[in-house]
Formats: structure tokens, sequence, C-alpha cells
């Protein structure tokens, strides 16, 4: 069962990521973090499924900042 929007959010809000403000029309939002180049991009509503790509990107994001964040600890 696919997880829905908010809670794709919830995880990156969790992991420090920070909601960039409205960027015109739709349901895309743009989260950021300090420790990577490009924004996480979501797109649906909060009660939406999220894509198999999206769980997938945002894993993969997740993952990244904990790869940083165990390097930073060494």
């Amino acid at each position: 069962m696919p997880k829905k929007i908010k809670d794709l959010k919830r995880l990156l809000q969790k992991a420090g990521f920070v909601l960039l403000p409205k960027r015109g029309k739709g349901s895309h939002s743009y989260w950021i973090h300090e420790l990577l180049p490009k924004p996480v991009v979501l797109s649906g509503k909060d009660g939406g499924d999220a894509k198999p790509y999206q769980e997938k990107r945002v894993a993969e994001a997740l993952e990244t900042i904990d790869q940083l964040h165990r390097e930073d600890d060494k």
C-alpha cells in the first residue's frame, strides 16, 4: 500500500528539510536541505497516494542526509 503525500512531507520535515514558499499554481511542493544541492519536489495533494518514484526519491534523499550526518560524526 503506497504512503500518502502527507506522510512523505512529514518524513522530510523530521529530517530537517524546509518547505519553500509556493512557486506558482499547482500542487508541487519544494523541500530543501542545507546539505543537498537540489530540492526534493513532491506533487499531489496531501491525502493522495504517493507514486513509487516519489517514495524512492524521498528515501534516497533521507539516506543521503543520514550518510552525511554519519560522516560528520566520524
